[in-house]
């Protein structure tokens, strides 16, 4: 009897034959079974793509953004390459009050994609340490000779141009930004530095640089830079979230007729320095104020920005509170304390006839020192003398008048307009001090809980000074923890208490606050923000020349034969559709072979010999 014999190369190589009687029953199926069939491969296809397009895409997507994202951190630390041709540059010159610095950044030509930002980086030299130079002192001393503040900023620059490959200078941007020094200047002085700087530098260095570049920013733009900066190294602005990470619903300024939009919750930033404290954090939604004048005072805290390429898309654009309060740093604070102690003394002193705090024989009770310690306070003809009692609860209530709080609604210190807090879905992070008063001494850096902080600070102003000393002496305190952090821990505590909870009104529940002093390990300078802020409309250009790329170009680099399902499923239809057609070619031959033969259309009957084998090859 004869058989079809069927073989197949690919993927697998197999064969197996049929036998003639089997045959009609499997190769001639009736014009329903055909649709039947084809039915059920149509709707297997279909959920294969659902599965491969939809959910495994994304899936896959996102492991590799959070592939690539955790090995740029760790890559972040080699040297960078400056033979690589792609490596784009950037300078920026933090002109401080004490001095000023030159951080040069780095990163690598933009993918193209709207959607992202550059990916800056620290510029590392060949041992592998940040590109950075300071000097001494700031540039606000040289207010009465301004002609000399370009030969002041003329080492920084020189040390730049050295780590930036040459034929990179002319398109390397050069910003060179003022703080705190300069904005105590009058306009006057701060213009007559300012153009200095921009008349002479250009004419020494071949950076990218324009009059607009050389400014004196204000606290507000320092506090958004620094926001900035601290979110990129987080990665909150990669939008491509996971399963698990927190997100926020945002209503995008200036769209309100949009429907809200679901992205990656920031981080917010606590800062607590020697003389001020700051706050920053990501309004989500619209706000809306008391009274016409709290909407005048939310306007100079209130700050919208977009830090995308494109100013029509909306994905990158936030609206950020930063507020600074000169003061409420921890020096200042108790150096305001002092001064209030000294002043109160004296009068109570002279309207009772007393003596107190005068003499190291009468000391003034101080529940913001540790127990036992002897400390002098004040001028030489104001010498006050103070015995510490460290009551930590007494303190904090002492303390609690210098933050100037207000009864008014939606305020903070000094009823300073602050808009509401979503403690329910937020995170901060607080730096410098409230990292230093939490670490040094208590040893309790990192997730920040109140009611254990409250208890250890307690614990720490009630131990004796003698003992103190001889645990200190012992290296039981962080190494960068020196007498003064000792002496002034207990005031330092209670006032970082005090401004986080009745200042900025933080519940003591609040689990979202994790006090720090680098960020992936290293330390995030407000700079980092600066040049990803003023460098956002770079990636334009490489978005322009990717659409100008060929068709072939394109397909190369965004298309693969593994990863495209759509091209996988337009050949499995095609299959399909082959198999079908033969099938049906298969049926009209049968049925043409069932029909009486005469004996000449087929000799080999006659002869009685076996069908011969028909190959079919798929």
């Amino acid at each position: 009897m004869g058989r079809i014999s069927f073989s197949c190369l690919f993927p697998a190589s197999w064969h197996f034959s049929l036998s003639s009687q089997v045959l009609p029953r499997l190769l001639v199926p009736s014009l329903r079974q055909l649709l039947f069939i084809g039915l059920v491969l149509g709707l297997i296809g279909l959920l294969y793509l659902l599965l491969a397009t939809g959910k495994g895409h994304a899936s896959w997507i996102r492991k590799e953004n959070h592939f690539h994202r955790h090995l740029a951190r760790v890559t972040d630390v080699d040297a960078t390459d400056t033979s690589n041709p792609n490596l784009n540059y950037g300078l920026v010159v933090d002109c401080g009050s004490s001095g000023s610095r030159v951080f040069v950044y780095c990163w690598p030509r933009h993918n193209g994609n709207p959607h992202e930002l550059l990916d800056i980086q620290q510029m590392r030299d060949q041992h592998r340490k940040p590109v950075v130079m300071k000097i001494k002192p700031g540039i606000s001393e040289l207010a009465k000779t301004p002609e000399k503040a370009s030969n002041y900023i003329y080492p920084l620059l020189s040390f730049a141009a050295q780590h930036v490959p040459k034929n990179k200078h002319k398109e390397t941007p050069l910003y060179i930004l003022c703080t705190a020094g300069m904005r105590i200047l009058p306009e006057s002085q701060q213009e007559a530095l300012l153009e200095d700087l921009r008349t002479d530098i250009p004419v020494h260095f071949n950076f990218l640089f324009s009059d607009s570049h050389v400014e004196v920013i204000s606290g507000k733009q320092e506090g958004v830079y620094a926001w900035i900066g601290i979110n990129f190294v987080l990665g909150r602005f990669n939008h491509v979230h996971n399963d698990g990470e927190a997100v926020v619903e945002v209503h995008v300024p200036g769209s309100e007729q949009q429907d809200a939009l679901v992205r990656k919750r920031t981080a917010s930033v606590l800062d607590m320095g020697g003389v001020s404290t700051q706050i920053a954090y990501e309004v989500p939604k619209t706000v809306s104020f008391a009274s016409p004048q709290q909407e005048e005072v939310a306007k100079n805290l209130l700050a919208e920005f977009n830090l995308g390429c494109d100013a029509h898309r909306t994905e990158h654009v936030y609206r950020v509170y930063v507020s600074t309060f000169l003061g409420f740093g921890g020096n200042a604070a108790r150096q305001r304390y002092e001064e209030n102690l000294i002043r109160n003394t004296a009068t109570r002193n002279k309207l009772l006839g007393q003596h107190k705090g005068e003499t190291a024989e009468s000391p003034l009770p101080d529940p913001c020192l540790p127990s036992d310690l002897q400390d002098e306070i004040g001028p030489s003809a104001q010498k006050l003398h103070l015995r510490g009692t460290g009551d930590f609860d007494q303190c904090r209530l002492i303390l609690q008048p210098f933050l100037n709080c207000t009864n008014e609604t939606q305020t903070s210190l000094s009823g300073i307009y602050q808009p509401a807090i979503d403690y329910t879905n937020s995170q901060f992070y607080g730096f410098s001090e409230f990292y230093y008063c939490t670490e040094d001494v208590l040893r309790m850096g990192g997730d920040y809980n109140a009611s254990k902080y409250a208890e250890a600070a307690k614990s720490y102003c009630a131990t004796r000074w003698k003992t103190l000393r001889e645990r200190f002496d012992s290296g039981l305190y962080a190494s960068h923890a020196d007498l003064h952090r000792l002496k002034y821990q207990c005031f330092k505590s209670a006032w970082m208490y005090e401004v986080l909870h009745s200042g900025f009104s933080f519940p003591t529940n609040y689990k979202n606050l994790k006090t720090a002093l680098l960020v992936y390990d290293k330390e995030v300078q407000w700079t980092l923000g600066a040049i990803l802020y003023r460098t956002r409309f770079l990636p334009l250009r490489d978005i322009q020349q990717e659409a100008l790329k060929g068709a072939h170009s394109h397909w190369r680099h965004s298309f693969s034969f593994v990863n495209n399902h759509y091209l996988f499923l337009a050949c499995f239809f095609i299959v399909l559709l082959s198999i079908m057609l033969y099938l049906m070619r298969l049926r009209r031959i049968h049925r043409h072979a069932a029909q009486p033969c005469t004996p000449s259309s087929v000799p080999w009957l006659e002869d009685g010999l076996g069908s011969p084998t028909l190959p079919v090859n798929l």
